[in-house]
């Protein structure tokens, strides 16, 4: 059903999926609200950075220009009244940029509201879209498209989540130690590009899990009949797969990845992981690859790499990005977006341990295959026909 701004409707008590569409990149966000119209804590944020709460009701996923949350409305804590969903803008960008931008919640498969923001002459930065709340013990969803002046840190502040200073501020003078609190959300996300293609992270003797996940559009992942369905085999679709080299710093050296069976062990050598594989382009939030900070001593370099196992090499459609999630780090970005669409396979970034500390290159190099790959960059493995 097709909403007007204020409009609401009844939703089914079960698990949603609510999607957030636009024309162009926007930061979307979920907040867990109370009576107050507040958070109680930084944990009720969902976004980038936390792709989800404390007892994962709400999850984030992404691909593309396309977010979507997972809302479990029958887990949710009986003192939730609602959960809001936004839209903000980087940088100097505002609505009116987004070329299109769109709300939906869909159940069942099926989409039972929708609404499409009208961004013509929008000079907002931020936008609350809609919310779900409670009403009389069930559940409506509201659409709201309502403007807020700013970004994302005021939107998040206006729902009472404590944000983390970008700079540290000066020693305050001494005082009694208060309560401890929860570490403040940290707002910032790394993107890598051409002009800024490497960051280092500072030394640790224990990094905690590192976090690595490649997601694509779901489009492309699902086939079907139709333009797509052409463009990616027709109804098998595309399988996109994520791997990596892994060099320790004894000499020893590993693929992790799903094609031969190769998805290495976290606690033990190699310390890197790879978390299943999606072959049906139906696992929320995409692949993922763990790495052992604890063992980053033990670790001298990790290679990402995302190869097309099955469908027309068309890396311009999957929108692929991957995400590096370092405790206490901001999140650190790359796209996929040189693609060339007759090499399948991509190197997208490494891992470097310098000294202790962890550099994050961005490679975005395109292969025909492993052996090609492997060529150029040196590892020396011996490649032979394999499937999954």
């Amino acid at each position: 059903m097709n909403m007007t701004p204020g409009g609401n409707l009844p939703v089914p008590n079960q698990t949603l999926i609510v999607r957030i569409q636009s024309g162009a990149p926007v930061d979307v966000s979920a907040f867990r609200l109370y009576a107050s119209g507040k958070v109680n804590g930084d944990t009720d944020m969902v976004f980038y950075g936390q792709t989800a709460n404390d007892d994962r009701t709400v999850i984030y996923a992404t691909a593309g220009n396309s977010t979507s949350f997972t809302v479990d409305l029958t887990r949710l804590r009986p003192d939730v009244e609602k959960i809001a969903f936004t839209a903000t803008c980087d940088g100097q960008q505002t609505i009116a940029n987004l070329q299109r931008l769109s709300i939906q919640v869909d159940a069942n498969n099926e989409v039972v509201a929708n609404g499409n923001v009208d961004i013509n002459g929008r000079s907002e930065a931020a936008l609350i879209l809609g919310e779900l709340y409670r009403r009389n013990g069930s559940w409506k969803f509201r659409f709201i498209a309502q403007g807020f002046n700013g970004g994302l840190q005021p939107l998040a502040e206006h729902f009472g989540v404590d944000i983390a200073d970008a700079e540290p501020a000066p020693a305050p003078a001494p005082a009694p130690a208060p309560k401890p609190a929860p570490n403040p959300v940290n707002l910032s996300k790394v993107s890598l590009t051409k002009e800024k293609p490497a960051i280092s992270l500072t030394k640790k003797d224990d990094f905690g899990k590192i976090r690595i996940n490649l997601d694509w559009h779901r489009e492309s992942k699902s086939g079907g009949s139709g333009l797509l369905g052409g463009l990616f085999g027709g109804n098998k679709g595309i399988d996109l797969d994520i791997g990596a080299f892994v060099e320790l710093q004894q000499g020893h050296k590993s693929v992790i990845q799903a094609l031969g069976n190769g998805f290495g062990d976290f606690n033990r050598i190699p310390y890197v992981e790879l978390q299943g594989d999606d072959r049906t382009g139906d696992v929320a939030g995409g692949e993922w690859i763990f790495v052992n900070g604890r063992e980053w001593k033990n670790i001298k370099q990790v290679l990402i790499f995302a190869f097309i196992y099955e469908g027309v090499p068309n890396w311009s459609k999957t929108d692929g990005v991957v995400t590096i999630h370092v405790p206490d780090q901001p999140p650190i970005e790359t796209r996929l977006t040189d693609g060339n669409n007759g090499r399948g396979m991509c190197a997208i970034a490494r891992l470097v341990n310098e000294n202790g500390s962890i550099k994050v290159e961005r490679l975005n190099e395109f292969f025909k295959g492993h052996r090609d790959m492997d060529n150029a960059y040196g590892w020396g493995f011996r490649w032979t026909a394999g499937s999954k």
